[in-house]
């Protein structure tokens, strides 16, 4: 498809009403959105295919959708620190965070740089991208050993006491995907909830109640990485 194609394919699937339900439903304000499930964008994506150069042409056309067909789309070996400094600045709910820290930035080589420098950040969905990545990570690396991941507590306990929606949840989100990691990391998210239930704030207090009630479950699905070291 080309980049005109995809653009009118876009607009027949348009639906105004989608678009008042996701701000309702699920708290997705953007821009310029044709009202198309992500479920239907993944369709497009597939059938196109990674395209580097489409990829950029339909974030650069400001349409909602295209943007998340970019986060699909776009070769996460070639994403750049400035195209990821581009992007990140733009994010204007947590749908399209997500989609372009799980999709891309999660995978790309900048990933570990942007979430010590991105957890710092005060605008919402840029610190919240910096967790993102972090929830994201322990899915996509499936090699490194619990050291790394062990560094993010830190950054979690730091951010713990930021009461924005959008940013503890990805705080809690991350805490429990490394918990979720191997039976020790498990042991090491948990006690870190403990702490943070002695936090004095109510976002720490939430994000211990939430992570503790997921990874204390006896049929917690783990995913045991590194397998060198937890599958024998």
């Amino acid at each position: 498809m080309t980049y005109n194609e995809i653009i009118e394919c876009l607009y027949d699937l348009k639906d105004e009403e989608k678009v008042i339900f996701k701000e309702k439903k699920f708290g997705i304000i953007s821009n310029n959105s044709l009202g198309i499930y992500h479920k239907e964008l993944k369709l497009i994506a597939k059938e196109i295919g990674q395209n580097n150069e489409l990829a950029l042409q339909l974030f650069d056309s400001g349409i909602y959708e295209g943007r998340l067909l970019c986060s699909k789309m776009f070769k996460p070996k070639d994403v750049t620190e400035a195209l990821m400094e581009k992007w990140v600045k733009t994010f204007e709910n947590w749908e399209i965070c997500d989609s372009f820290c799980m999709g891309l930035f999660s995978k790309s080589s900048f990933a570990l740089s942007k979430i010590l420098e991105w957890t710092e950040r005060e605008p919402t969905f840029q610190k919240r991208a910096g967790f993102a990545i972090i929830a994201s990570y322990c899915m996509a690396d499936k090699n490194s050993e619990n050291e790394l991941f062990e560094q993010f507590f830190d950054l979690i306990k730091r951010e713990a006491n930021d009461n924005r929606v959008y940013v503890k949840k990805a705080v809690n989100w991350a805490l429990r995907n490394i918990g979720k990691r191997n039976i020790d990391l498990n042991k090491s998210a948990i006690a870190v909830s403990k702490e943070l239930l002695e936090f004095e704030s109510s976002s720490a207090k939430w994000i211990a109640k939430n992570a503790l009630n997921e990874l204390q479950k006896d049929n917690i699905r783990m995913s045991d990485y590194p397998r060198t070291k937890y599958r024998n």
